[in-house]
């Protein structure tokens, strides 16, 4: 189940544009496509703790209804697994559920 409204996934699009500074190519990897997590964990991991976060990160892949997502999981310090099976998916659908998926878990967080 997906509560992301679209005001919240227009802030997660903002915020992955804004803080995207990879070369296209890069972004394109799908090892690249959830750098957004990566750098907003150390951040909430601040205020939240590494199980905090962990656990909002989890709840969010969870709720995603995409099967190839099944196969990525968050690692006890919050840090995703499993990125490197995805080299089989189109790009633009991994960027795109990157959206939703970072969308999805701001609206858990408030």
């Amino acid at each position: 189940m997906n509560r992301a409204t679209p005001k919240f996934r227009e802030f997660a699009e903002r915020l992955i544009s804004n803080g995207l500074v990879e070369t296209k190519s890069a972004v394109l990897k799908p090892s690249a496509v959830f750098t957004i997590f990566e750098k907003l964990r150390p951040c909430f991991v601040q205020v939240m703790g590494n199980l905090g976060f962990s656990s909002v990160l989890s709840r969010s892949l969870a709720n995603a209804d995409v099967a190839w997502l099944r196969g990525v999981y968050v690692k006890p310090d919050g840090s995703l697994e499993g990125l490197g099976e995805l080299e089989a998916i189109d790009p633009k659908e991994i960027a795109e559920e990157r959206v939703v998926l970072l969308a999805d878990f701001i609206s858990l967080l408030v």
